[in-house]
């Protein structure tokens, strides 16, 4: 019996051995034909017997030749997954529905569909937007607003819908120059991300958010420090709209992250200003202040530096303390910034370690509402612009956040399937199939610049003309307008709860007042932080 089990085992490289030996006497005997098949069996039988001695996969010395069907398989799982079993509604990470949506509106194709919702409505986490029996006709959808402060000397009128921040280096040279023409088309911002301002970025002549992470790329010294002299050049550029800090993003939140140095291209080490021939480090945490109150007097800096355009930072909300000792420090140095970005931990178009990516930070939602909530305790709200970021790409989805007290939205996988991503997961890999996540450059030849800037372009007016309608729908003149009582939200098969009731607007200065009751335990957390230190007041 054992042997029989053996025997199926190895029941295929005996076979291919079998056919081997029979095709090489068939090629020797009859006719030189024969020898095709032998070769062919023949290699076969190498791989089996290699199968056999190797020490690396327990699979293959069980089952020589036949194992390798397994790893087959295993490396087409997500392509089996994406285009045969999974649902229209399933997200790994953007359901089909939602994919197919940026591809009709960027191809300017028919979005509309018939015969219902396939939404499961009476599921728990159904939300939707209620709306007026005396709905408005909004005819201007180019939906902006104002950013900047009054110690802001050059304000930017954005649009509230924006290309969040990818980097020359994660995404392609042709991607870089799809979103930038794009953006300008659109005349909506496209942010830099933290590896500098390429070539591709310039040539589009769309507006820049110039984004400056720990690595200071672009404005860095040799040894990786602040360089505020490279920093107030590349700021100058009229290009640049609007400076952003990264503190942290929603991918990996807390981590750094590393370039190869077999990666790095002459193009990438002239927008980051780093050296050929070594690995480039972005280190986890900023080296030009340590404490909440030296932030702000480097946001100041910056602003002073950049001409005195808009200056903000990004983060994931992780320790709630961190952030009140932040708003703190603005308080105290009365360096106040003129945005906030949150991003979302469902965010994140850069690789990052599983646990990271599934279990370090704040989502969006609770994110956005703790920090609109915060300003509001703090009595600045009204000078600081929020932006939020964390897969946004249909006028819902901008409407949800607008509602939750975001001024804008930015988007970064969503302006990715406008110039083609398909999903495939691959942005790791240098192998990006469509050539947006990729150095290859035989690969990224296939995404052509001028039909995917216009794709772009497409798919950011009519997601606006969508949210237009949606504004009017619901009786309101303008985005800004929704407030969370215009959501609805279904908690259980068989409830329903407004949004103000579950992220309310939290009351003007109630930090400050010694006498306001202690809303979701940040008053606590509020006397636990301290404008010089991030470390906890006990």
């Amino acid at each position: 019996m054992k042997a029989l089990k053996s025997l199926g085992r190895f029941g295929l490289f005996a076979t291919v051995v079998v056919l081997f030996g029979a095709f090489a006497m068939l090629t020797a005997l009859w006719s030189w034909w024969m020898a095709f098949p032998s070769v062919i069996f023949g290699i076969l039988a190498g791989m089996g017997v290699y199968d056999l001695i190797q020490t690396k996969h327990s699979i293959l010395r069980n089952y020589p030749v036949l194992g390798h069907m397994r790893f087959f398989f295993e490396g087409i799982r997500p392509e089996i997954r994406q285009y045969l079993i999974e649902s229209d509604q399933d997200e790994e990470p953007f359901s089909r529905d939602d994919r197919s949506l940026v591809y009709q509106r960027a191809k300017g194709v028919e979005d509309a569909r018939p015969f219902g919702t396939r939404m499961r409505v009476y599921d728990a986490g159904y939300s939707w937007v209620t709306h007026s029996v005396q709905p408005v006709h909004i005819t201007d959808t180019d939906f902006r607003v104002t950013i900047g402060n009054k110690d802001c000397k050059q304000p930017y009128d954005a649009s509230i819908y924006n290309i969040s921040a990818m980097s020359f280096g994660s995404l392609s040279a042709n991607a870089i120059s799809a979103l930038n023409k794009g953006a300008k088309m659109g005349q909506f911002a496209h942010d830099t991300g933290e590896g500098g301002i390429s070539r591709y970025h310039r040539e589009g002549g769309g507006d820049l958010i110039y984004e400056i992470g720990s690595g200071y790329f672009g404005c860095r010294t040799e040894d990786g420090q602040f360089d505020p002299d490279k920093f107030k050049e590349q700021a100058a550029s009229d290009q640049i709209k609007m400076i952003e800090l990264k503190l942290s993003q929603g991918a990996k939140p807390g981590h750094g992250g590393m370039l190869p140095a077999s990666k790095i291209s002459a193009e990438i080490a002239a927008a980051r200003g780093i050296p050929m021939g070594h690995d480039c480090i972005s280190p986890a945490a900023h080296s030009a202040f340590t404490s909440p109150v030296q932030m702000m007097e480097f946001l100041g800096k910056l602003r002073d530096l950049s001409g005195g355009k808009p200056v903000g930072f990004k983060l994931c909300i992780g320790h709630q303390r961190e952030f009140m000792c932040m708003v703190k420090a603005m308080l105290d140095t009365g360096i106040v910034p003129d945005f906030i970005v949150v991003d979302g931990t469902e965010g994140g178009t850069g690789a990052a370690p599983l646990e990271f990516a599934n279990h370090v930070g704040m989502p969006m939602v609770e994110g956005l509402t703790f920090v609109h909530n915060t300003l509001r305790g703090a009595g600045i709200r009204d000078q600081v612009k929020l932006g939020a970021a964390g897969k946004v790409v249909s006028a819902f989805d901008i409407a949800r956040a607008l509602a939750l007290g975001a001024d804008w939205c930015n988007s970064a996988r969503g302006f990715m399937f406008a110039v083609g991503c398909i999903q495939a997961q691959a942005c790791h890999t240098n192998h990006c199939p469509v050539g947006v996540a990729t150095q290859d450059p035989t690969r990224q030849r296939a995404l052509d610049v001028d039909d995917k800037s216009q794709r772009v372009a497409r798919f950011h007016r009519n997601t606006l003309m969508a949210l237009g309608e949606m504004t009017g729908a619901a009786g309101l003149e303008h985005p800004s307008d929704f407030l969370p009582r215009h959501m609805m939200m279904r908690q259980s098969d068989n409830s329903m709860v407004q949004g103000d009731q579950v992220y309310g607007y939290l009351p003007e200065g109630y930090l400050l007042d010694d006498q306001s009751p202690d809303y979701n335990g940040n008053k606590t957390r509020w006397a636990r932080a301290q404008a010089d230190s991030f470390v906890p007041f006990d």
